[in-house]
């Protein structure tokens, strides 16, 4: 494998940040024709000839764009204040995406404000290294001559919907969009080579039970992983959607730990070191425990319980009239595949089977529709999925029983709950605008 010159280049760069601050594209009303719904945009100007014929650009008619912000260091949407962080990312317009995969380009952002390092991939190395019989570091050439997989998964942060902490109040406002409620996920095809590959490589020690996964950007994010899972389908992937993974999700080399939360996918990955035990830094200590009642808190939460949102009628959305309108939205699990997703029209009184669009791969999106026509009245839309290990999207009620407290904690508290993968109501006013439910 190669190795870097003796005192000629650091193990690996850091460059120049690049500002990439992203914020909402202002909003000009549209109409939309019976039985469609009416959505918003801003149009841009045409792309030149050139560029058209060098990197394909979307239709400048196509408005669809992230919203949020990378911290406190960027000025606020929406109006607000210094100090008054209306979130900490990026967020995925879940509702005008297309099928199950999110355009590389529209991907969910979270980089505990940092922006992206400007790494020169020809530099980059990843070192395998601590309880290894044979410490190794790769070029990305060496991990690029190595047998590649591709793979389908969802990546979400495990404040995702989270009804307190940063952007809790966005999520709950009657104005919410599912952007602001669910846009801390997406879903990719993600190509790279097996995690285990390398191990195996590399030749792991008796008595290495973790991995502390490192990235490069300014920060040196780290995150203890067990080493079962490092050794059953994590992935060290270099492609995203057909091409190289784009800055802000770690060019050019990410952890991709399917199903987990997605502080454990570590981006602009460096060094991966084998331990025996997980290392208690901020991420495992203070950052993502989740705090009970009682004092104690919920450290070490991995995997993503089942979950699902309409995206099509969604808040902000409105009916163009009575008639008939596809339900359509999405449903993820962090523990398998996506079996059953059921759809009420009526508040949850009734329950019916929507239909899967497409594959269900585990630990992906999976996209739903719905046949509905609708009479004019209102009333509540909402779905619950189960996955192949016969786990259901809990109710608030049932969240609430799980956590031993009241519905009312979750609305109250300045705790971030991680892990609220509870049902999503979505009002249909009689005027046929479609509202945020959550709460009311």
């Amino acid at each position: 494998m190669g190795a870097p010159k003796k005192n000629r280049r650091r193990f690996l760069k850091d460059a120049a940040l690049a500002g990439l601050a992203a914020a909402a594209v202002p909003a000009a009303a549209t109409s939309a024709p019976a039985g469609q719904i009416s959505s918003a945009g801003a149009e841009k100007s045409a792309p030149s000839l050139a560029d058209l014929h060098a990197y394909g650009e979307r239709s400048h008619f196509e408005t669809a764009v992230r919203s949020g912000t990378m911290g406190d260091m960027y000025p606020q949407p929406n109006g607000l204040a210094p100090g008054a962080r209306r979130d900490f990312g990026l967020r995925a317009p879940l509702q005008e995406t297309i099928g199950f995969i999110t355009p590389a380009s529209l991907h969910y952002v979270i980089s505990h404000a940092h922006e992206p390092p400007d790494i020169d991939p020809r530099e980059h190395r990843l070192m395998v290294h601590g309880m290894v019989d044979r410490p190794l570091i790769f070029t990305m050439d060496e991990l690029r001559r190595l047998p590649s997989v591709s793979r389908v998964h969802f990546v979400e942060c495990n404040a995702d919907s989270a009804p307190a902490g940063p952007g809790g109040a966005a999520r709950i406002a009657a104005n919410a969009t599912v952007q602001d409620t669910h846009g801390l996920t997406s879903c990719s095809v993600w190509t790279g080579v097996p995690l285990s590959l390398l191990l195996d490589q590399a030749g792991v020690k008796k008595g290495a039970i973790w991995i502390i996964a490192e990235g490069a950007e300014e920060s040196k994010h780290a995150k203890s992983i067990p080493l079962e899972k490092a050794m059953d389908d994590c992935l060290v992937a270099y492609g995203q959607n057909g091409e190289a993974i784009r800055p802000q999700q770690g060019y050019p080399l990410r952890l991709l730990v399917p199903g987990w939360e997605g502080i454990n996918n570590v981006k602009w990955l460096r060094r991966i070191k084998l331990v025996d035990e997980p290392y208690m830094g901020m991420m495992e200590a203070t950052k993502y425990p989740s705090l009970r009642l009682d004092g104690k808190a919920r450290w070490f939460q991995f995997e993503l319980g089942p979950r699902s949102v309409i995206t099509r009628p969604s808040g902000g959305q409105k009916l163009d009239g009575p008639g008939f309108y596809e339900i359509t939205g999405l449903a993820w699990s962090g523990r398998g595949t996506i079996r059953r997703v059921e759809v009420s029209t009526d508040g949850g009184r009734t329950w019916k089977d929507a239909k899967i669009d497409g594959p269900a791969y585990s630990k992906a999106h999976t996209r739903f529709g719905f046949p509905w026509t609708w009479n004019g009245e209102e009333t509540i839309l909402q779905t619950r999925c189960s996955d192949d290990q016969g786990e259901v999207q809990p109710s608030m009620a049932e969240l609430a029983k799980i956590w031993n407290v009241d519905v009312d904690f979750f609305r109250t508290t300045s705790t971030v709950v991680g892990h609220f993968n509870v049902i999503q109501p979505w009002k249909v006013n009689r005027d046929g605008s479609v509202q945020n439910a959550l709460f009311s």
